[in-house]
């Protein structure tokens, strides 16, 4: 049976993955293998004044306690990679700069054992009043020298002021999202092991080869003296796309004792240590005709970052792409607070800015009087504005009509607070998105033996979006065999080097090589199903030539609507309904799964996500799963996404674009702009809930 691009195949990795077949990180099995656990500050900001760690040291079965006073010199500033590189505060010293920063490794010999002896060890603080917020009168901004995407910090077209000055029509307001944290169902863990001065570890990682070099760094060893090894991630959604401090106190710890140490973080400490997505504060400034053409565009964006490290969320990126706005001035700036420094977390800055503008364009909307999409369309732009290149494909017009046609847009009454259904207040909100569709140099090889068996190997990364699979059908379509003779190897620094799993890039980039790899195999079978010996290719996709001239996006057009009890004050999707333009499908059911997935992260986002922060102490007091509110079964109604599936051939050789983070793409913002026409009352502060409904 052969398979083609696009089928819905099911996933070939379900079973593994159900029955404990897969191996996550922690399951790996070594011999004589230790336990290390955390300590952590219960302060933001101070000194330590004092550590007692002899009741620790005490206990039986204790190997080693490890602070600040004996900890080995390690390099915390590897640099090179903004946004990937993170300064790691390794018990350099006596210095607290966040809520819950590593003081002490407590390593056992087995886990019991090792969180008694890390509950006895004492710390007493010398703590000062921390910053946990961009109000706080001892808190300044700075403007970043880059985005986390390495974009400059300022965007200017135009004269901006001069046209708003200018403008018939003037809509201004400012949008806030809180700190939010990624909670994949696995947690961050590490077993590393050390033979003579080699080092391997197993790893729940976005990427084996970012985290070779990083460690290689910390510890100045050669990368080829590392070996990570990651073939399941249990999700991830940005923050294993880090080295954090787990996998560098793991390997500390078993050079120190000598056998292979496993650390796995609790909930709380992953909340604090491995990155969040920031504070955001988004001011959006239109100057407009009262047609609804907009003539100036202001967006402000002031987010936070840690003490000690700089990541700056590139929201403006998609609001400088976004429309045809002529006259733009968009800037991004820092505030320092007492958190850990924040990552990556889906749709990074589109999440974001996509929530901010598209909220703002409905302000404006209703300001001037006409349909959302209709004021959508009177800004399109058939160009990208920013880089001044044609869109490889964008098929956006399109999504919008789709959406509105299946979602029934038209029976829409345009009055806020004119819909009901029963006692329920009933809003429609729209949004659109775009995500950049980024490729990076990635390689894969591909063998096939005398009985036909196919091993594709590349050393990219399984987080749960279905990698297994896809690249299977690639492999299989490309070669035109039965998908159950291909056997891919994924995720070892071994294989040929692939870029992390992020940014939507890992099919566009993996996929590519290995499409490219199979059709040099295709060449060297000659036509024959079965070589007389054993063949093998090797490929490494770059970015094509050809693609420099233009501007690659994915794009969506978000539909929601929500259901508002006007007593209770509470909201409730109803239902809602995605498409979008994501170039070439490779596999239908894993596209919808992401979609759908991506899309429910977004009613996370604009209805119950939130890390709620102590603002005299910088703690977190919510960094577990039953106070930090995740969408669940019972939260979502109707949910459903179709891709329109039109190849992209500029984008990359197998014609695809990124899947896995535009569903969020807009999907906070078509939740909020229901919201507001089911009552009439505009939200500007996510989560929205009855916090801010009363």
């Amino acid at each position: 049976m052969t398979i083609a691009i696009g089928e819905a195949r099911e996933r070939v990795d379900a079973i593994a993955k159900v029955t404990g077949a897969a191996t996550y990180s922690a399951e790996h099995q070594l011999d004589d293998v230790a336990f290390a656990v955390l300590v952590l500050s219960t302060v933001a900001r101070g000194r330590i004044a004092r550590i007692d760690d002899a009741d620790a040291r005490a206990v039986p079965g204790t190997l080693a306690v490890i602070t600040h006073r004996n900890a080995p010199v390690l390099n915390g500033e590897i640099t090179g990679r903004p946004g990937l590189d993170k300064h790691l505060l390794l018990l350099a010293d006596d210095r607290i700069q966040f809520d819950r920063q590593p003081v002490a490794i407590v390593v056992a010999a087995d886990l019991e054992t090792a969180r008694e002896a890390a509950a006895l060890v004492r710390v007493e603080y010398a703590s000062e009043p921390p910053i946990a917020s961009v109000d706080d009168p001892r808190a300044s901004w700075f403007f970043p020298k880059q985005t986390a995407h390495m974009e400059p910090p300022e965007i200017v077209r135009g004269d901006a002021a001069s046209a708003r000055a200018a403008a018939a029509v003037v809509v201004s307001a400012t949008y806030t999202t809180p700190l939010e944290n990624h909670n994949p169902i696995e947690p961050h863990a590490s077993i590393a092991a050390w033979d003579g001065d080699r080092l391997t570890i197993y790893d729940a990682t976005q990427g084996v080869f970012e985290e070779r070099r990083k460690i290689a760094g910390v510890f100045g060893l050669p990368e080829d003296d590392v070996r990570i090894i990651s073939p399941y991630v249990g999700g991830a959604f940005g923050n294993k796309g880090s080295v954090w401090y787990h996998q560098v106190f793991a390997a500390a710890a078993a050079r120190i004792v000598d056998r292979p140490v496993k650390l796995v973080l609790d909930r709380d400490q992953m909340f604090a240590i491995t990155g969040h997505r920031p504070h955001t504060r988004q001011t959006i400034t239109f100057g407009a005709d009262g047609d609804g053409t907009v003539t100036s565009f202001e967006h402000d964006v002031l987010a936070t970052t840690s003490m000690f490290d700089v990541f700056t969320e590139s929201a403006g990126e998609y609001t400088a792409m976004a429309y045809a706005f002529p006259n733009v001035i968009i800037r991004h700036r820092l505030v320092r607070t007492n958190f850990g420094t924040p990552t990556f977390m889906r749709a990074p800055g589109e999440a974001t800015g996509t929530y901010a503008l598209e909220t703002a364009l409905d302000e404006l909307a209703e300001a001037v009087g006409i349909d959302p999409i209709a004021l959508r369309l009177r800004n399109y732009a058939e160009s990208d504005p920013n880089k001044e290149k044609p869109f490889s494909t964008k098929y956006l017009r399109e999504c919008y009509a789709r959406g509105a046609e299946r979602f029934g847009w038209g029976a829409r009454s345009r009055a806020p607070r004119s819909m009901r259904d029963g006692r329920e207040l009933i809003g429609y909100g729209m949004a659109g998105g775009a995500y950049p569709a980024q490729i990076f140099d990635a390689a894969a090889s591909v063998s096939m033996e005398t009985d036909g068996r196919v091993t594709v190997r590349s050393g990219t990364q399984e987080i749960g979006q279905g990698t297994y699979t896809a690249i299977e059908q690639i492999a299989a379509s490309e070669l035109a065999i039965d998908p159950a003779r291909v056997r891919l190897e994924l995720g070892d620094t071994r294989y040929p080097r692939a870029m992390n799993s992020g940014g939507s890039t890992t099919i566009a980039s993996v996929g590519s090589a290995v499409a490219l790899a199979c059709r040099d195999l295709a060449r060297q079978l000659g036509g024959r199903s079965r070589p007389e010996r054993r063949l093998s290719a090797t490929a490494t996709f770059t970015t094509p030539d050809d693609r420099e001239g233009y501007s690659c996006y994915s794009f969506a057009a978000q539909f929601a609507e929500v259901g508002v009890d006007p007593d209770l004050r509470t909201v409730r999707v109803r239902r809602m309904f995605g498409v979008f333009d994501v170039g070439r499908v490779i596999n239908a059911r894993l596209a919808h799964s992401q979609f759908v997935g991506a899309m429910t992260m977004g009613i996370g986002m604009a209805l119950f996500e939130r890390t709620i922060v102590d603002p005299r102490t910088a703690r977190i007091m919510n960094a577990n799963l039953a106070d930090y509110l995740l969408p669940t079964n019972a939260d979502i109604g109707q949910i459903d996404a179709e891709a329109l599936g039109i190849r992209d051939d500029i984008v990359n050789p197998i014609g695809t674009k990124p899947v896995g983070e535009i569903g969020i793409c807009g999907a906070a913002a078509a939740v909020a702009n229901a919201v507001y026409h089911a009552t009439g009352r505009r939200i500007r502060d996510l989560p929205i809930g009855p916090r801010v409904l009363g």
